[in-house]
């Protein structure tokens, strides 16, 4: 049997050391529609010629009496700074004229250097938001106050940014996930739940490289605004954290990702990197409680979910041990090469090469997913009272799902490089035991508060007693 080969990350001034890999459950290595600029179904972190992360430095509350007659709050916008500033000035001269009519001179003094502190002050917070190479989060707490944090330029850090707008501030772009059962037209029709800037992976640029997640990205103005319904706090130490409308969900497998690998618990990541429980519901108004023992640095094999879309961490490191597209097709050829038959018509089987379409072929393999035995395509064996796809199995006579066999050919998925003997079901896709059984344990996000266990080739549901089924081939009768 064919060796796992790896390739090690190289270190020069021509490569950057890698930070790590992003891989999306439900693309089987690519697209449907093919790995195209910052879309794609993986991505890779490398250091960057020049660090552009940032980190929480000044923080302003901005009290805005008149806004109090506006029926709709909004966070404050750059184009409108200059005139704030201007109304700023008028309003300062106005009032000096006031106190120079109804007070004596020395009273106007003290009346009017009071009145420009409070102006200059007001006006340095305006400034902090109008300056287009700041970066901030913006927290509104009412139609009349709104905090805004500055951040300032980090040169030990390393920012990318994950969302579903296409602007420049995103560097990888994510489209909602759509289960494999679900045809190109719904998946067209579905409304994206996936945030336009839904969160930010900030990487040290030193050893060990810690990768850290946080919930929201900043826009095209550098700037992250959390509205007056959004749900947000003053936290004991005095600073500002909030959630985003669906969150951002983080999984850690207990164990790394490995062949022990367990699945850990479910958490949600605030603005601010804090982990807390789970909310009610994704958009609940209400946090969860904060886990002071957890943190959201990510491990090998976390697992990141976006309510939409679920990505898949995996590390430099951790990729040294998993089994490469080339391992995947030597154990393709491997099986092949055994000359596996149908039981029935005695014909030679054989799993396709790595395709991106997935187009049944002549001598594709099919099982009943109730049961293991793997045929040949035949139309034959329907019951009455069994579902459309359903046969009996000629071998046991067991009634079940007969579907095609594919081979799972995202290799980041896989954790360890044995043969693939399991099928998930009901969709058919193969891979090695052990990577089946520690999928078919993962609850999975879907929706806003239901969880289930899903492949991760297609993100079908699975179903049956353990949600994998080994498979039995039969060899060449010679």
């Amino acid at each position: 049997m064919a060796t796992p080969r790896t390739r090690l990350p190289k270190y020069s001034k021509h490569i950057q050391p890698q930070h790590g890999h992003h891989k999306f459950s439900r693309y089987n290595g690519a697209l449907p529609n093919g790995d195209r600029g910052r879309r794609k179904s993986r991505f890779a972190l490398y250091k960057r010629p020049k660090a552009n992360g940032v980190k929480p430095s000044t923080v302003h509350v901005i009290s805005t009496p008149q806004a109090s007659k506006v029926t709709e709050p909004r966070p404050p916008h750059r184009g409108d700074c200059d005139r704030e500033a201007e109304d700023v000035r008028k309003t300062c001269d106005r009032e000096a004229e006031d106190v120079r009519t109804t007070n004596t001179f020395e009273m106007q003094q003290n009346i009017l250097l009071e009145k420009l502190l409070s102006y200059s002050e007001h006006h340095t917070k305006i400034q902090a938001i109008s300056c287009k190479s700041q970066h901030s989060i913006s927290y509104t707490l009412s139609r009349s106050q709104t905090v805004v944090v500055e951040y300032t330029h980090d040169k030990d850090t390393d920012m990318f940014q994950v969302g579903r707008s296409t602007e420049s501030p995103i560097d990888f772009v994510v489209t909602d996930t759509i289960s494999g059962s679900q045809g190109a037209e719904e998946a067209q029709i579905t409304q994206s739940t996936i945030s336009r800037f839904a969160c930010r992976i900030v990487c040290d640029r030193n050893e060990p490289y810690t990768a850290r997640i946080f919930a929201a990205g900043f826009d095209s103005s550098r700037n992250i605004f959390l509205g007056e319904k959004a749900a947000k706090w003053k936290n004991p130490d005095g600073h500002m954290d909030g959630l985003t409308t669906n969150g951002v969900l983080v999984m850690h497998p207990r164990g790394g990702f490995t062949e022990e690998s367990q699945p850990g618990a479910w958490r949600e990541i605030s603005v601010c990197g804090d982990v807390y429980t789970l909310r009610e519901t994704r958009s609940a108004q209400q946090r969860g409680k904060l886990v002071q023992n957890e943190s959201n640095a990510l491990q090998d094999g976390s697992l990141i979910d976006l309510c939409g879309a679920t990505l898949l961490w995996r590390t430099a490191d951790g990729l040294l041990h998993t089994p490469t597209q080339k391992h995947i097709e030597a154990l393709r050829q491997e099986i092949n090469a055994a000359r596996p038959q149908c039981p029935v018509g005695l014909n030679t089987l054989a799993f396709p090469s790595i395709s991106r379409k997935e187009v049944v072929e002549e001598k594709q393999p099919w099982a009943y997913l109730s049961c293991g035995h793997v045929h040949g395509y035949h139309d034959w064996g329907h019951r009455s009272d069994a579902e459309a796809n359903e046969r009996e199995c000629p071998m046991c006579r067991t009634v079940g799902p007969y579907v095609p066999l594919w081979l799972g050919c995202e290799a980041g998925f896989y954790v360890d490089a044995g043969p693939p003997t399991h099928a998930f079901t009901p969709c058919g896709h193969v891979c090695s035991e052990k990577s089946a059984k520690y999928w078919s344990q993962i609850p999975l996000p879907h929706g806003t508060h239901a969880f289930h266990a899903a492949c991760p080739f297609c993100a079908t549901q699975l179903v049956g007693e353990q949600n994998c089924i080994k498979l039995i081939f039969q060899g060449p009768i010679d």
